[in-house]
């Protein structure tokens, strides 16, 4: 029992401290993908490009959006540093949001989770790259509506690097995975847009889909089509319901996408024997 316990608890505490490095991408990630279109936008317009500070995931150190005080180790605990300060910056008072212990939390569980599923094996450990990865893409996306192809091209070319060796699924149907599940959105993209003239989503959607199909195999598609589209839609309700949200205003459509790519991986030929019986 001991040789399992001890795989588990360093997973979760992995998990936590990934989960740290996690709100960091979710919160400097759009930033610098935001500093390089302007800049390359200015490159365009012919403009003066004015040198700037260095701002990426490393660079500068964390610090209090409210009134910049740097994030000393101490206060930079996973969880804990959010428990003993209060929830609010030990030096302005600011608070700083639920989210950020929240995104940790998930980041232990989700890994722990996956070793409990698939062992302290490289199977194990690739579904935690992969749950990580859909968890940062889950926040960027709720915030900036934005899937970034820094995370969704890399994962896509993971998920077949894992099938080479059939971690998940035979190569083959990886690849198949990745192709129909591009192809299957961005065919509806462009129907929708035939039919209604606007977009009802973003190209980043096809490239998390094909990242999942990938992963999981093309056999998986219809599964997390069919939850995300049902999450979605509880979600969209809910939120017209209960906080008065504008029907007209657009919903990121990623999360749910995620959030349907996580449950199949788990519990995917189960849902699937279930909603398509033989």
């Amino acid at each position: 029992m001991f040789d399992q316990l001890f795989p588990i608890l360093g997973a979760a505490v992995i998990g936590l401290c990934v989960g740290s490095f996690l709100n960091v991408v979710i919160y400097r990630l759009p930033k610098i993908l935001e500093r390089d279109w302007q800049t390359q936008c200015a490159e365009l317009r012919g403009e003066e490009i004015q040198e700037q500070p260095t701002y990426n995931l490393a660079v500068p150190r964390s610090q209090c959006p409210a009134c910049g005080h740097r994030i000393a180790p101490r206060e930079n605990i996973p969880v804990l540093s959010w428990l003993a300060l209060g929830g609010k910056c030990s030096a302005c008072k600011a608070p700083i949001p639920a989210r950020y212990p929240i995104v940790e939390i998930l980041g232990g569980l989700v890994a722990a989770y996956a070793i409990i599923r698939f062992g302290a094996t490289a199977k194990g450990i690739a579904a935690c790259g992969l749950l990580w990865t859909l968890l940062a893409l889950t926040c960027i996306d709720f915030d900036t509506q934005l899937l970034p192809d820094n995370l969704t091209l890399p994962l896509v070319w993971a998920g077949l690097i894992v099938n080479l060796w059939g971690l998940f699924v035979p190569l083959a149907t990886a690849v198949i995975g990745a192709v129909a599940g591009y192809l299957s959105l961005w065919t509806i993209y462009w129907l929708f847009k035939l039919i209604r003239g606007k977009e009802g989503m973003g190209f980043g959607d096809f490239k998390l889909l094909a990242a999942l199909g990938a992963w999981l195999g093309w056999q998986m598609l219809p599964v997390i089509v069919l939850l995300s589209s049902v999450v979605g839609a509880l979600v969209g309700v809910g939120l017209i319901v209960f906080k008065g949200r504008d029907h007209t205003i657009p919903l990121a459509f990623g999360p749910f996408l995620a959030i349907a790519g996580a449950i199949a991986l788990f519990w995917g030929p189960a849902l699937a024997r279930l909603y398509f019986p033989s």
